[in-house]
């Protein structure tokens, strides 16, 4: 992938397929854009991918980020003919996914929320520990990164390589990034009438063995909030699960019967294992 510009931009993970759905992910707290690598092969069978990368200096609120995100988008769109687009969150990406989709609903097809950490206020000692954070001097950040990693990874269903990876982009954030982004998920807003406005179909992917947020009961809240989603358990994933090695996002969609009848009807299965996934 190309390194990040000074400002947020799209990544192409993999190769451009200009006449297929574009399919929009937003990342975790991270920022980087690259922890998708692993579900790449699987989605690029049928869309056009593209994640946004959010430069470790930035300090643009959701506002400021949903907009830019907008922009990049209609920027796509001005390279060809109209398509769909499917919008991704997972995590502090979910959270944007939901603003993003409320400011401008009109552009998205469908939506997928993983783990979005729109519950983060469900865990005090979250907030707790950011406070805490604040005071950890820099140089100390990334032993502070060790610390959580555990409650993001199952590690036991990662490889090395992805392991390796996912510690890498949480200790690419410097710690005043780290303390903005946590202050942007623990201030995060959206009440029920808002969702209500997202009409769009909507599929709510939760790890239960998420050891940082409970995905599963927020998946259940957001659900019965949205009018058209429904959700997908993934009974042993942690927080982190795309980067889980049974874990394929493409798959997951099939077989959810998520993906219109414009996408391209060809088979992930060479590419990636498909799992067994629970309603």
């Amino acid at each position: 992938m190309p390194q990040v510009k000074s400002r947020a931009c799209f990544l192409t993970p993999g190769r451009i397929n200009p006449n297929y759905p574009l399919f929009v992910f937003l990342p975790g707290m991270d920022g980087t854009g690259q922890l998708l690598r692993s579900q790449t092969k699987g989605l690029e069978t049928a869309f056009d991918v593209r994640a946004l990368a959010i430069p470790p200096d930035d300090l643009n609120n959701w506002d400021d980020l949903a907009a830019l995100v907008v922009n990049l988008i209609e920027e796509e769109l001005k390279r060809g003919a109209f398509r769909s687009i499917y919008l991704c969150g997972e995590s502090f990406g979910g959270c944007l996914a939901i603003k993003v989709a409320l400011k401008a609903p009109h552009l998205f097809k469908r939506i997928i929320l993983i783990n979005p950490a729109t519950s983060f206020n469900q865990r005090p000692w979250l907030a707790w520990g950011a406070q805490l954070n604040r005071l950890v001097p820099e140089f100390l950040h990334g032993i502070s990164a060790l610390v959580l990693f555990p409650f993001l990874s199952n590690l036991a269903r990662t490889t090395p390589r992805d392991r390796r990876a996912l510690l890498d982009a949480m200790q690419s954030v410097p710690a005043k990034i780290a303390n903005w982004r946590i202050s942007l998920v623990t201030e995060f807003d959206v009440d029920e009438t808002q969702l209500r406005r997202l009409t769009q179909p909507i599929l709510v992917i939760a790890g239960a063995a998420d050891q940082l947020l409970p995905s599963v009961q927020e998946a259940e809240r957001l659900v019965n909030c949205l009018p058209d989603a429904k959700t997908v358990i993934l009974p042993n994933s942690g927080h982190a699960c795309l980067l889980e090695t049974d874990v394929c996002l493409f798959e997951i969609m099939k077989k959810q019967d998520f993906l219109e009848d414009s996408v391209p009807n060809q088979d992930a299965q060479s590419v990636l294992i498909p799992i067994p996934v629970a309603d």
